[in-house]
C-alpha cells in the first residue's frame, strides 16, 4: 500500500537567507522554538511546521539551519525529505552554505525541488538577474537544473502565491512512499510531554505505525509500546511513510532516546557496524588512498567512521565502511560523508549491503558488490541465496534487504530458480539442491559398497548434517532414490546377503513364526537364532523393512502372518462393538501382548477405540 497526501520538504540554503521567515509566512508557524534561537535570529536546530496547498495537499516543512556551525542539525533533517527549497537571498547570491547544502541535497538523492529567490523587495533588478544567473550555474545539470525559480519577498508578500502553486504541482509529481514495508521512523527529538509521556518525533521513512503497536528503538533494542500517534498535531488513528509524526511511547523514559535511533516494529531486524558502499566524492582530492577517518551522517544519525575504498568505477567507488556505532540501514538507503577537519561534505553515497561477509577476498567482494549495486530486490534475495553455502532463513534475508517476511516469501515463490521449506522457514536454490542430490547419489553408492547386505542407509546419515525439512528438498522427487521408514538406497539397490546371512535372517524369522501372537523379546529371538544380538538387530530391521516381520512397538515384534490372522478375523466381525477381555479371548493372548496390538490396530484404522471399547472398521 502507499500513502497519499503528504509532501515532506526541507529549506537549504545560506545563514539569513530568509529561510524561517519564508516557512513562517506560508504556515502561519514560527519554526524558531529554542530562546537562543528567538534571541540570535537564526535557526540552531531543526524547525518543524505544515500548511495545506491549494490543491488540497498537505506539505510539512522540516527548516534546517545555515549556519556552518550547525550543519549537523542539519544533516538530521533532511536525510527525510521528499523535495527541497532551495533559498537564496536575492541581495547575496550564491553563499559557501548554499552551495554545500545543494552539495548534500544532490548527494542524498533527493530528486525534485524548487529554487526561491528571497529578499526581492531589497534587491535591485541587477542584483535579482544576477542571483538567477548563479544559482543556474550552480544547479546546472542536476536535480534542480529545470527547477522554477520563484521570487518572493515575505514582508510585502509578493510571489507566495506562486510558490503555493508550485509547490502543489511538486506535491503531484513526487510518488507516494511504500507504506507496505517494514517501518522505520529516525527519530529526531525526544522529549517528555506532561500528562503523556515519551514522545518522539521523525519522518515515517516506510511502513506504518498504529496506537498498540509493539516497537523496538535501534541500535539500544529497548522496547516500548505506540501509546498514541499525531500527524501535523492531529491524533491519527494511523501514520503511514512520507509523514511527519509524533509517537507518544510507554514503557520507556525519553531520556533513554536520542537523536539519531531508529524505531521500527519489534521484527527479527538488527542494526550494523560494518556496511559495503558506494560513494560519490565531491573531488577526486578528498577520496582516501587508506583506511581513513570520516563523518557520517545517516538518517538523523552522525558518528565517527573509518572508509577504504575497494575500488573506482565510472559512477564513484565501491568502498566499505566500519561504523563507530551500530545503525539499522538496508540497501539503497542514503548518507554524506564529512571530513573531520576542516569539517566539510566531501561525499555521499548509497548503502549496498549492510551485512556483508567479513572474510572475503577483496576481489570477490568487489565482485559481489557489483553484482547488489543495482539489483532489484528479487536478484538480491537471489544473489544472498546463491551464495550462502546452505541458502537462507527469511529472518536473514529480511535483515539483508529490509522486505517483509510475507514479501519475501512471495517473490520467493515467484522466482523458478529457488525452492522454499515450510518446515524450516528457508530458501535455497534449485542448483544447491542439483548439487546435493548429486552428492547423496554419490554418497548412497559408496555406503551400498561398503555395506552390500544393507537394505538401506540411514535417513539421519543420508541427510548429511541438513536438518529435516531441508533435506527433504533433497529427497522428494527423486526416482533413483528408495524411503523406507527411516532407511534410504539407490532404487536399483537389493541387500546382497552371504548363504550365511540368509540361514540367519531365516532363523530369526521362524522364531517369530512359530510364536505366533505370544512372540518373545528382540533380544530373546535373536539368542534363539544363535546370532549375536548387535549383528543380529541389522537382520532383524532387514525383516520389518522387507515387511515380513511388523513392529508393533518399540520392543515387540509379531510375524506378518501372525498380524494377517489377527486382520482376518477381525474383518469377521465387522461393525461389532467389543472389549479387550473379549479380544483377548479370540486370540487367546494376554493383556501383555493385546494392549499394544489394539493400539497398533487403531493407528492402522483396523479398530477404532470407543471409551473402553473397540469398534472393528
Amino acid at each position: 500500500m502507499t500513502s497519499a497526501g503528504g509532501l515532506v520538504v526541507g529549506t537549504a540554503g545560506h545563514i539569513d537567507h530568509g529561510k524561517t521567515a519564508l516557512v513562517r509566512a506560508l504556515t502561519g508557524i514560527d519554526t524558531d522554538r529554542l530562546a537562543e534561537e528567538k534571541r540570535r535570529g537564526i535557526s540552531i536546530d531543526l524547525g518543524f511546521a505544515h500548511c495545506d496547498l491549494p490543491n488540497g495537499r498537505r506539505v510539512s516543512f522540516i527548516d534546517v539551519p545555515g549556519h556552518e556551525r550547525f550543519i549537523r542539525n542539519m544533516l538530521a533533517g533532511v536525510g527525510g525529505i521528499e523535495a527541497v527549497l532551495l533559498i537564496v537571498a536575492a541581495d547575496e547570491s550564491i553563499k559557501p552554505q548554499t552551495r554545500e547544502h545543494f552539495d548534500i541535497c544532490r548527494l542524498l538523492g533527493i530528486e525534485r525541488g524548487i529554487i526561491v529567490l528571497t529578499k526581492t523587495d531589497i534587491a535591485g533588478s541587477e542584483q535579482i538577474a544576477s542571483a538567477i544567473s548563479d544559482v543556474r550555474n550552480l544547479c546546472a545539470g542536476s536535480f534542480l537544473g529545470a527547477a522554477p525559480i520563484v521570487p518572493v519577498s515575505v514582508i510585502a508578500g509578493e510571489g507566495l502565491d506562486r510558490l503555493r502553486t508550485e509547490l502543489s504541482l511538486l506535491a503531484e509529481q513526487i510518488s507516494p512512499r511504500d507504506s507496505g514495508g517494514l517501518a522505520r521512523l529516525p527519530i529526531d527529538r525526544s522529549f517528555a510531554l506532561k500528562g503523556f509521556g515519551t514522545v518522539v518525533t521523525g519522518t515515517l521513512w516506510s511502513g506504518r505505525l498504529q496506537p498498540g503497536d509493539k516497537v523496538r528503538l535501534h541500535p539500544s533494542k529497548r522496547e516500548a509500546r505506540v501509546r498514541g500517534l499525531q500527524v501535523h498535531g492531529d491524533q491519527v488513528g494511523i501514520a503511514v511513510a512520507g509523514q511527519r509524526a509524533a509517537v507518544n511511547l510507554s514503557g520507556i523514559d525519553s531520556s533513554e532516546i536520542r537523536r539519531g535511533f531508529v524505531l521500527s516494529h519489534c521484527e527479527e531486524i538488527e542494526p550494523s557496524k560494518l556496511m559495503d558502499v558506494s560513494l560519490e566524492w565531491l573531488t577526486q582530492s578528498d577520496m582516501p588512498t587508506g583506511r581513513e577517518q570520516f563523518t557520517l551522517h545517516i538518517g538523523t544519525a552522525d558518528m565517527r567512521v573509518a572508509v577504504k575504498v575497494l575500488k573506482e568505477t565510472d559512477s564513484g567507488t565501491l568502498a566499505r565502511m566500519w561504523l563507530s556505532e551500530s545503525f539499522l540501514a538496508f540497501p539503497r538507503d542514503r548518507f554524506v560523508l564529512r571530513s573531520l577537519s576542516p569539517p566539510r561534505t566531501v561525499a555521499g553515497g548509497t548503502i549496498i549491503d549492510a551485512f556483508p561477509p567479513k572474510r572475503l577476498r577483496r576481489g570477490k567482494t568487489i565482485s559481489r558488490l557489483e553484482s547488489l549495486q543495482y539489483a532489484d530486490p528479487e536478484k538480491r534475495i537471489q544473489i544472498l541465496i546463491e551464495e550462502s553455502a546452505d541458502g537462507c532463513g527469511l529472518p536473514d534475508l529480511m535483515r539483508s534487504t529490509g522486505i517483509r517476511l510475507d514479501e519475501v516469501k512471495s517473490r520467493v515463490a515467484k522466482n523458478p530458480q529457488l525452492a522454499f521449506s515450510e518446515g524450516a522457514q528457508r530458501v535455497v536454490s534449485k542448483a544447491w539442491i542439483e548439487e546435493r542430490r548429486r552428492r547423496l547419489l554419490e554418497w548412497l553408492r559408496d555406503f551400498h559398497k561398503k555395506n552390500p547386505s544393507a537394505a538401506g542407509a540411514p535417513v539421519s546419515l543420508a541427510r548429511m548434517g541438513l536438518e529435516p525439512s531441508v533435506a527433504a528438498l533433497i529427497f522428494d522427487h527423486l526416482p533413483a532414490v528408495r524411503l523406507q521408514g527411516d532407511t534410504v538406497s539407490l532404487g536399483t539397490h537389493r541387500a546382497q546377503l552371504s548363504g550365511a546371512e540368509n540361514r540367519i535372517i531365516s532363523q530369526i524369522e521362524g522364531v517369530f513364526r512359530r510364536a505366533a501372537l505370544q512372540p518373545p523379546t528382540l533380544n530373546e529371538a535373536l539368542l534363539s537364532a544363535g546370532t549375536d544380538v548387535k549383528k543380529g538387530r541389522a537382520f532383524l530391521e532387514a525383516l520389518i523393512k522387507s515387511q515380513r516381520l511388523v513392529r508393533v512397538s518399540e520392543d515387540l515384534v509379531f510375524h506378518v502372518d501372525a498380524i494377517s490372522q489377527v486382520r482376518k478375523s477381525l474383518s469377521e466381525r465387522k461393525g461389532r462393538r467389543f472389549s479387550v477381555p473379549e479380544f483377548k479371548e479370540w486370540t487367546q493372548i494376554s493383556r501383555k501382548y493385546a494392549i499394544p496390538l489394539l493400539e497398533y490396530l487403531d493407528r492402522q484404522h483396523v479398530t477404532r477405540r470407543d471409551g473402553d471399547f473397540r469398534v472393528v472398521l
